[in-house]
């Protein structure tokens, strides 16, 4: 593990994040194959229930592939089972080929007494949970009776909602599976009914498990630290330990130390070694960008501390904040332009009027609002309104100076 340092430059870290997550050159057509292909780089997309536009999941799949993802990743999900929710930092789309990784953190859940013992003394209400989808296949949330004996005690939205807590216990543990969804409610079925027969159920080994985790997000991230790694594909509260994966992993050369020019502070950081070759063309000046505009849940953006560290770009979601004291707007999707990100678009959708509302469209203060820019940008933003179904785009009063005359703000 003494090997020396790669040398890189801090520009080619946010390249290789950048191809690394899918978002350089060329962008890819919309199938199946190239749907899978973006999936096992990225290995999860996050779900949100929040639809402003449109769901987070595939606006992260448009910026990387364009219209039409949306009925291909329904395909995988519900009718070829090759994609499954499952919760990692957050509910996530993973891949079913991961299966045996995530049945062993399945295995281990819950890591605290006290849910488990809440399960226990409420035995009757999961043996009906489970009796019923025996019995009548896939079934609602709402089709389940509320027969607790002791409710389910919580501060936050769980308070008293005795069902979906027994509901989210048995998929965590890996005995229920998402099989659809019924508007807004998951319909939810045995994970032995959903699976399948082609899927080992068998879990890996807890160490191997880690290890293979680790290795899915240092191969996303391009270049990272311990604690980005432990950020993408677990969340900083809920990771295991990680210290002995990485060094095993160093020792046997699929981690490889770098150390980047400038200050980027004394944390170590590594590369998997599966991307050296991206990171010789790289520095080679082998690399095309794009311009892209990001889901405020894109896994390249999801933690917002890195994002600054490496982009020197802040970025907050500011759903709640109040909106007298939001800076940009409800809901923002940040501007990937090559190796930068350079700004931010506020969009709306308004159905009734059939148009998508660009409530502001803000770049950073060192950016030139140059005629090739404008017509990147611009163009992504017409590409939404394709992706969300409505006819046309309508800019508000928020936008660059020099554009104002272009976009009919005069």
């Amino acid at each position: 593990m003494s090997a020396k340092p790669l040398m890189i430059s801090q520009c080619d870290v946010r390249r290789l994040a950048i191809t690394c997550q899918h978002l350089s050159g060329p962008r890819l057509c919309a199938d199946q194959t190239n749907v899978m292909t973006v999936l096992r780089g990225l290995r999860y997309v996050q779900l949100d229930p929040i639809s402003v536009v449109a769901p987070s999941h595939e606006i992260v799949l448009w910026s990387r592939l364009g219209i039409g993802v949306a009925p291909l990743l329904d395909d995988l999900l519900a009718h070829q089972r090759r994609l499954f929710e499952y919760a990692l930092a957050a509910a996530a789309i993973v891949l079913t080929e991961d299966y045996p990784l995530y049945r062993a953190f399945m295995d281990a859940y819950p890591s605290y007494p006290e849910l488990a013992s809440w399960v226990e003394v409420n035995h009757g209400l999961r043996q009906h949970i489970l009796d019923r989808l025996a019995e009548a296949g896939s079934l609602p949330t709402s089709a389940f009776e509320d027969r607790a004996v002791l409710p389910w005690k919580s501060s936050g939205w769980t308070g008293g909602r005795n069902v979906e807590r027994m509901l989210q216990f048995l998929w965590l543990r890996g005995r229920l599976m998402v099989a659809g969804r019924l508007g807004g409610e998951r319909v939810w079925d045995l994970a032995e009914a959903h699976l399948p027969e082609t899927v080992g159920q068998a879990a890996l080994p807890m160490a191997e498990a880690i290890s293979t985790a680790v290795e899915h997000a240092a191969r996303a991230l391009g270049v990272a630290c311990p604690r980005d790694i432990r950020r993408y594909f677990f969340g900083l509260n809920s990771a295991p330990p990680l210290d002995a994966a990485i060094n095993q992993l160093r020792s046997e050369h699929r981690l490889l130390p770098v150390e980047i020019e400038g200050d980027f502070g004394p944390v170590a950081s590594f590369i998997h070694c599966d991307t050296l070759e991206t990171l010789e063309a790289i520095q080679a000046d082998r690399w095309q960008g794009r311009t892209v505009l990001l889901s405020p849940f894109d896994n390249l953006i999801s933690d917002r501390d890195r994002v600054e560290r490496l982009w020197g770009f802040s970025f907050r979601n500011e759903m709640y904040v109040p909106k007298a004291k939001r800076q940009y707007g409800y809901y923002v999707l940040p501007i990937l332009h090559g190796e930068r990100l350079i700004g931010r678009v506020a969009p709306r959708l308004d159905r009734r009027r059939d148009v998508l509302e660009v409530e502001g469209l803000y770049l950073e203060s060192d950016i030139c609002p140059t005629s090739d820019l404008y017509r990147a940008i611009t163009g992504q933003i017409s590409d939404l309104a394709t992706l969300t179904g409505v006819s046309g785009v309508e800019y508000g009063a928020i936008v660059p100076e020099a554009w104002r005359e272009k976009l009919g703000k005069v």
